[in-house]
């Protein structure tokens, strides 16, 4: 059977059943939804002093000139999300920043607030917002615009496109201190990335198994000053 038959009829059904950018993200009204980070379940959640702070429902990462950090840190949810779900968070970053979402994810040993698995990728510039990244791992598996075959190893074949760069872009909200909102699917050995409703990547295929922990946490990437902030994170165990 032709994979790349398969999964184009796939693409555009998903399109056309509720992906359509909204102008102002929003938590789902789907009360299988649920609120993973508020003030009386900060307690869940743990990250490298000085860096966090949760205030007026917002955690927000920082970065000073008077508090570098040496190497990428996480602020870690302490349940476990399992291996399929649905995750929605918006997200904002100044403009030099380096961020990520990181899901199916497993702490690293000897590291403090570190985790390797696999990142729905984002930053300032929005050069690389959107993409599938394995922290620690095999780095970028899929790029935005991407629907990507990943079989076991390092080998992968682009099968379509999700749109243009021109016409993904145009959907993220790139002026100064907007928020955007990203929503992870993770299904058995698929991956979908959406953010404002848009699908950006699409990573399927049996390499997509090869990272089974269930941590979640949020990147504060090493680096110059910056600023990173998340609300409305909502997780749906599927």
């Amino acid at each position: 059977m032709n994979l790349k038959a398969c999964i184009l009829p796939f693409v555009i059904l998903l399109l056309l059943t509720g992906c359509e950018p909204s102008k102002s993200p929003t938590p789902s009204g789907d009360n299988k939804f649920q609120t993973i980070l508020t003030d009386s379940k900060l307690n869940q959640w743990s990250g490298k002093d000085g860096y966090w702070r949760f205030e007026d429902g917002v955690l927000i990462g920082e970065i000073t000139p008077d508090n570098i950090l040496i190497e990428n840190t996480f602020f870690i949810w302490e349940g476990n999300t399992g291996h399929d779900f649905e995750l929605k968070a918006d997200f904002r970053i100044s403009q030099k920043g380096n961020s990520g979402i990181n899901y199916r994810s497993e702490p690293v040993e000897g590291k403090e607030f570190m985790l390797r698995g696999y990142q729905a990728d984002f930053d300032g510039s929005h050069k690389y917002t959107g993409n599938v990244y394995e922290e620690r791992g095999r780095a970028t598996l899929a790029n935005r615009g991407e629907i990507v075959n990943l079989t076991n190893g390092t080998s992968s074949e682009v099968l379509a496109r999700t749109g243009t760069q021109e016409s993904l872009i145009s959907k993220i909200d790139t002026t100064d201190n907007a928020w955007n909102q990203y929503h992870i699917i993770a299904r058995g050995n698929s991956i979908i990335h959406l953010i404002n409703g848009q699908v950006m990547t699409i990573l399927m295929g049996d390499g997509v198994s090869n990272s089974a922990g269930n941590k979640l946490g949020f990147q504060l990437h090493l680096g110059p000053p910056m600023r990173v902030e998340f609300r409305n994170i909502q997780l749906k165990k599927l």
